[in-house]
């Protein structure tokens, strides 16, 4: 049930209490001062019982709101957690790539010069070749 019904619930509980209350001690065949006794007894039961009410509505309340409060914490504990998780991934995932980058990258280096070398050396050979 909902904070709001439960609310109106209790309101009406009680209202009918005191309705109800009101209605017999005044049919009831008892002397103005005795009506008036009584009504000061039953309103003041009625007010204890009231607070007693407004306090374990309000204990409930601080246990539910710390229970959130904990829950709350435990979800960002647990986000930063897989957020963490997922920053190394990717940063591990980079560094390989950056990594085949650079290898890859020597490897045509080494390619490119060896075929500039191969070039230089069949024109040198070239031009000291006697000519006929």
């Amino acid at each position: 049930m909902s904070d709001n019904a439960s609310r109106n619930l209790l309101l009406g509980f009680l209202s009918g209490a005191l309705v109800g209350g009101v209605v017999a001690l005044l049919y009831a065949p008892k002397t103005g001062k005795e009506l008036r006794g009584d009504l000061a007894v039953k309103g003041g039961k009625v007010a204890e019982d009231v607070e007693g009410y407004l306090q374990d509505a309000q204990e409930k309340a601080k246990i539910i709101i710390n229970e959130g409060k904990d829950k709350s914490a435990a979800l960002i504990s647990d986000a930063k957690k897989k957020a963490d998780t997922l920053l190394q991934d990717a940063e591990s995932i980079l560094g390989g790539a950056r990594q085949r980058v650079s290898d890859e990258s020597d490897k045509l280096k080494t390619a490119v010069k060896a075929g500039v070398d191969a070039y230089k050396d069949e024109r040198d050979k070239g031009k000291q070749a006697p000519s006929a």
